[in-house]
């Protein structure tokens, strides 16, 4: 090692492939959450779109979204000729590092989607879906804020530290534009208005996932300092992890306590996305302090128990609460940062919702409905009703079970 420069090279770049790693251990976290919080007969269909939004994401990034994102925002596929796979001389870290840290975050907002379209879309429309958001529509927007271009001076002065808006908000806002072409699962609104429950299948793996995504959210939100090269970049990550993990504290026991109030029970998959919620709420700026992710954490988490009633009144069905997490609680959370930090102003954050917002919903819901009219989105009913898993894969994820 011939200087500082060299050590600090080194480990910016380990934590780039240390936090990326972490935050693949996430993909495992939402297949666990989406296939605990529906049903057994799905859970094949669940787990294969899960593998391979992950698989599709990380190629469409580096054959197409990573340069669009930050390089010029004009050269699509080819040669790399503005972001390079290559080091140069004065490079400050590995560039196949950044790239292997960033796509993990495209694959995260195609999860959210999934959830949200669970158990009624067929599986080759979700996939071509996310061809155009990992490839298309995460790095335009992307390129307007992290790329550095703030959209021409449009949405100047808006903060998202790790996420809020960019990652989660733009996962619910697809999902959201889907889901309104898409309708609601078979049973789950009576002609009377009526919400009629479709309880998940398994509360121990929902359990397990969400744990797995709060682990996942420590390399999140902490590599997205994006540095470790000095006692400055220390302080910040762990500022950061610690703040993650109250806010997801918070949100958790927040969705405990008003479960109990208002329904005098503690309902476990609330208290689930009130941690998740915690989670997403603390990410556009998890290092305001432990005092601010502690209001964030029980403002997200409390969010949620009455966005997913608030969605169902709107005959809205999202099976694993993606939207209340993701996108209410990401709204709240971009938000949160106007407000607690003295550098960014509210103006400058909801500026940055709409118009991340608008583009994301409008583009998808084109996309969306175009691969309804030459593909059609969902299934029969008679494939909704018997379960997506033979129709759609061959396989039953539990083939000893018998159905009745």
């Amino acid at each position: 090692m011939e200087n500082f420069t060299d050590l600090k090279y080194i480990l910016d770049g380990f934590l780039f492939v240390f936090s990326g790693v972490l935050v693949m251990w996430m993909a495992a976290g939402f297949a666990m959450l989406e296939s605990g919080l529906t049903r057994t007969k799905n859970n094949a269909t669940v787990l294969t779109k899960n593998i391979a939004l992950f698989a599709i994401s990380c190629i469409m990034y580096y054959f197409v979204g990573y340069n669009l994102m930050y390089g010029d925002g004009s050269s699509f596929m080819g040669s790399f000729s503005t972001i390079s796979m290559e080091n140069g001389a004065d490079s400050a870290y590995p560039a196949a590092a950044d790239f292997f840290f960033q796509v993990m975050f495209v694959a995260t907002a195609a999860s959210v989607i999934s959830g949200t379209v669970a158990e009624r879309m067929k599986l080759w429309p979700f996939l071509i879906f996310v061809v155009f958001l990992s490839g298309l529509i995460y790095p335009i927007q992307g390129h307007w804020t992290w790329g550095g271009s703030e959209l021409g001076g449009l949405i100047a002065g808006f903060s998202d530290f790790a996420g809020s808006t960019i990652v989660h908000s733009v996962g619910g806002w697809a999902a959201l534009a889907g889901v309104l072409i898409l309708g609601a699962r078979k049973g789950k609104y009576g002609k009377d208005g009526q919400v009629r429950p479709i309880p998940g299948s398994n509360l121990t793996l929902a359990t397990l996932g969400t744990f797995i995504l709060w682990m996942g959210w420590f390399g999140f939100n902490g590599g997205s300092q994006l540095a470790l090269g000095s006692k400055a970049d220390i302080d910040g990550i762990a500022l950061v992890v610690a703040d993650t993990n109250m806010a997801a504290a918070a949100g958790a026991i927040a969705a405990a306590l008003l479960t109990q109030l208002i329904y005098k029970k503690v309902d476990l998959t609330m208290v689930l996305n009130g941690a998740l919620a915690g989670l997403v709420s603390c990410t556009a700026g998890p290092d305001l302090g432990m005092v601010v992710a502690f209001i964030e954490g029980i403002i997200g988490g409390a969010l949620v128990v009455f966005a997913v009633p608030f969605f169902d009144k709107l005959r809205i069905d999202d099976p694993v609460g993606a939207l209340s997490v993701h996108l209410v609680a990401g709204i709240w959370g971009t938000l949160a940062v106007g407000i607690f930090n003295p550098d960014v102003t509210i103006m400058a954050q909801l500026k940055g919702i709409v118009v991340i917002g608008a583009f994301v919903f409008i583009v998808s819901f084109i996309i969306w409905k175009i691969l309804d009219i030459v593909i059609g989105l969902r299934v029969d009913e008679e494939t909704e009703v018997n379960g997506l898993d033979i129709h759609e894969t061959g396989l039953e994820a539990y083939p000893e079970f018998k159905r009745a």
